[in-house]
């Protein structure tokens, strides 16, 4: 992992050195036609006027909506929190990632779990889930 490491800072310093960059940005160039800033931290904003049916809000990272769209993620903690009131929904919609996921990649669960943290991300992104209960309960998961 130190080599590894130093490898990667060495590079990175080496890189920011102006008679380097140059010859640098010539070899890694890539032919990318969109426009700067390519990554930005303006929010997605929606407003959402609460009613007395909704009881809980979800945030998560994008890894969740590789394996769930909106409402079936609702869905999910709906029917979690009906059948298992004192469970954890976050926890359950990350291991239903995971469930989805291995057999994206027609493994087991237990063998995708497994398989080191690292080499994992070629079969999900990482997944952090929290779910707030509009009655006062929280809870937090992250893979």
């Amino acid at each position: 992992m130190f080599s590894f490491l130093h490898c990667a800072l060495t590079i990175s310093a080496m890189f920011l050195q102006p008679k380097w960059n140059d010859a640098l940005l010539e070899m890694f160039r890539i032919d990318y036609v969109g426009s700067s800033p390519y990554i930005t931290c303006n929010p997605s904003l929606f407003h959402h006027k609460l009613s007395t049916r909704d009881r809980f809000l979800i945030l998560s990272s994008d890894g969740l909506y590789q394996y769930f769209t909106n409402e079936e993620a609702v869905a999910q903690v709906e029917m979690f929190i009906a059948t298992t009131p004192e469970g954890d929904p976050a926890q359950h919609l990350v291991e239903e990632v995971l469930f989805r996921a291995a057999n994206k990649a027609g493994m087991d669960f237990h063998e995708l779990i497994e398989i080191p943290q690292g080499d994992r991300r070629r079969y999900h992104d990482d997944v952090s889930v929290i779910v707030i209960s509009l009655e006062g309960r929280i809870w937090r998961s992250c893979v």
